[in-house]
């Protein structure tokens, strides 16, 4: 039980990291391809 409080305070670090990540690669894509994120529907 010694590893668990530690990995409870690290979880919300590492999610929000991740999110960030995520967010970061979503902009510079659609910086990139402005185009491909909102394809009109045929």
């Amino acid at each position: 039980m010694q590893g668990l409080p530690r990995y409870l305070s690290s979880a919300p670090v590492l999610a929000t990291i991740w999110i960030s990540l995520q967010a970061a690669g979503l902009i510079v894509f659609n910086y990139y391809f402005p185009d491909l994120l909102f394809h009109p529907l045929p």
